[in-house]
């Protein structure tokens, strides 16, 4: 297993044993103080158990090697477990809208405050420590899936900040209403939250092209080998922690297949240099050669 799925697997174990231990605790809580807003920090933190259940599976997918059925890899299971995420956040977040409404109108107030406010510094502690691991994790792997799970897990802060604050007014301060409107405030950071981690795994599935600073540097460094005359149709894409890249360069029409083939393999050895990891094909065009069908002929290389 290589360094980074081994990394990924471990970020995603921790997170389901952190997401156990807050439900464990936050169903006590839920049961002791009847607060909405706790209800939906539980709500959220089964969801995070969920979710992280499926970002292990994702990760340890996107892991998998190249088979003839996949030989551009397994990355995008990635995508697929963040995907899934988001939408179990969303459901998340609408039952909790309905009933934080349903409390306000009914007047219903939470009680015992002092056992939920524990659990939530607890849930906070935790996650502190978590999240650590995680920004760790990734800086490391750059995972699609262990990013989105970190999203989660970074909201969790606020949601239990949010807990604390509605408790303490609706039984200290004495502010009728205080709970269910921090429980409908979380449910619309949860939704604000799935719309972002939602377009990252889009662009993925949808094989959006690279930054366009990225693919500036990419195109200086094609730029710096003399032989080049110029470049076009540049596709770029990502799949898990796997980018791939695929041009055409114009070399001088004298060229035999051989010297073609000897420049083609320079100018990939200075992009591995400068972007390893990333797996390219290049398709060599004599200079001056315009193909009629193809509608990506303009030289990028002109535009430096």
């Amino acid at each position: 297993m290589s360094t980074s799925a081994s990394l990924n697997r471990s970020a995603a174990f921790a997170s389901i044993a952190v997401a156990l231990l807050l439900v464990g605790m936050k169903v006590w809580a839920v049961f002791s103080t009847g607060s909405t807003a706790m209800l939906g920090s539980l709500a959220d933190t089964v969801l995070d158990l969920v979710a992280s259940l499926a970002t292990l599976a994702g990760v340890w997918v996107a892991a998998q090697p190249d088979d003839e059925n996949h030989r551009f890899g397994h990355g995008k299971a990635e995508a697929l477990a963040a995907m899934f995420q988001v939408v179990l956040i969303s459901i998340s977040a609408l039952s909790l809208a309905f009933r934080a409404v349903g409390q306000w109108i009914a007047g219903a107030r939470p009680e015992g405050a002092e056992g939920g406010i524990v659990v939530s510094v607890i849930a906070m502690l935790a996650t502190v420590a978590l999240l650590a691991w995680q920004r760790y994790v990734i800086r490391k792997t750059k995972s699609l899936a262990i990013s989105t799970d970190h999203v989660h897990y970074q909201s969790d802060i606020l949601l239990n900040l949010a807990v604390i604050a509605a408790l303490a007014l609706d039984q200290y301060a004495g502010i009728a209403g205080a709970d269910p409107f921090f429980g409908l405030a979380i449910a619309l950071w949860l939704g604000w939250g799935a719309w972002g981690a939602s377009q990252q795994a889009i662009e993925q599935l949808m094989d959006h092209e690279w930054p366009e600073e990225r693919r500036t540097a990419f195109l200086e460094a094609v730029a710096r080998h003399p032989e080049i005359k110029g470049l076009h149709d540049l596709r770029t894409r990502t799949s898990g922690d796997r980018d791939f890249v695929q041009f055409h360069l114009a070399v001088n029409g004298d060229m035999t297949v051989r010297e073609a083939h000897v420049v083609m393999d320079e100018v990939e050895a200075i992009l591995k240099k400068e972007f390893p990891g990333v797996e390219i094909l290049i398709h060599p065009d004599p200079e001056g050669h315009v193909d009629p069908t193809d509608m990506s002929s303009e030289d990028l290389l002109a535009k430096l």
